[in-house]
């Protein structure tokens, strides 16, 4: 959330991202990045930076993979990570089951192609196997915050899921099993959904 509403929008748009490796302190990973990539400014130092040319950037870290996100403009990160750089408008960060990318002058995050696949086949192996009310509380639970891109995507699997059950003579699954409206997060809250 803290990626696609906050950064995405503002132009963050070049990145890279990693894990922290087994065995290393994620604080540690962190400083050392903030510290050399100087991360750590205030909003009136990145407006300097911003107006002299330079890039701005961000970090952001969830569990043990990270993001470094830049703007347009100088900075020592473009030289120090060319070869790691991707942009955001052409290739997706995929966390967490999601990809997120930037496109049409608006953030998108959908649920990625492989971890949907699965999600699908799961459904529909289980759609003439399970009562509607079963698969209505399981699709209710399914672990994706539900942004626009996801809930089209949700659709096109409750509808594969009712096609299936239609053929085997079953009632279908109804749209209200799909969680329509996303729960804002605060940012760095541990997983507490006020």
């Amino acid at each position: 959330q803290q990626l696609a509403v906050n950064y995405l929008p503002h132009g963050y748009w070049f990145c890279v991202t990693g894990e922290v490796p087994a065995g290393k302190d994620p604080a540690a990973v962190d400083r050392k990045l903030i510290e050399r990539y100087g991360v750590d400014l205030s909003r009136w130092a990145r407006a300097r930076r911003k107006r002299g040319g330079g890039a701005n950037l961000h970090y952001l870290r969830w569990e043990r993979f990270f993001v470094i996100l830049a703007t347009h403009g100088q900075h020592r990160f473009f030289d120090d990570e060319h070869a790691s750089v991707f942009d955001v408008r052409r290739s997706p960060i995929r966390v967490g089951g999601y990809a997120v990318s930037f496109r049409q002058g608006r953030s998108h995050v959908r649920i990625d192609e492989e971890r949907y696949r699965e999600l699908k086949a799961h459904f529909l192996d289980r759609a003439t196997h399970r009562t509607a009310a079963t698969l209505a509380d399981e699709l209710r639970c399914v672990p994706f915050e539900p942004y626009a891109p996801v809930r089209r995507q949700l659709f096109i699997v409750l509808r594969a899921v009712n096609r299936a059950r239609r053929a085997a003579g079953f009632q279908d699954v109804p749209w209200t099993a799909l969680r329509l409206r996303r729960r804002i997060r605060r940012p760095f809250e541990n997983g507490s959904s006020r």
